[in-house]
């Protein structure tokens, strides 16, 4: 392989990691998650059943 063609191959590495990377978040956020999203901010305040102590 020559000089030219690892940073072809470089770059080529690169922008497909980036379009990945950028439907990933797309499918993260994407509004038909919203119910999920809003049911994990509750978490931290949904009290827990088996930590009970009388």
């Amino acid at each position: 392989m020559s000089g030219d063609d690892i940073n072809w191959l470089r770059g080529a590495v690169t922008l497909v990691s980036f379009v990945a990377f950028l439907a990933l978040v797309r499918m993260t956020w994407a509004r038909k998650r919203q119910p999920e999203h809003e049911a994990a901010a509750e978490l931290p305040f949904a009290d827990e059943q088996g930590d009970r102590r009388e």
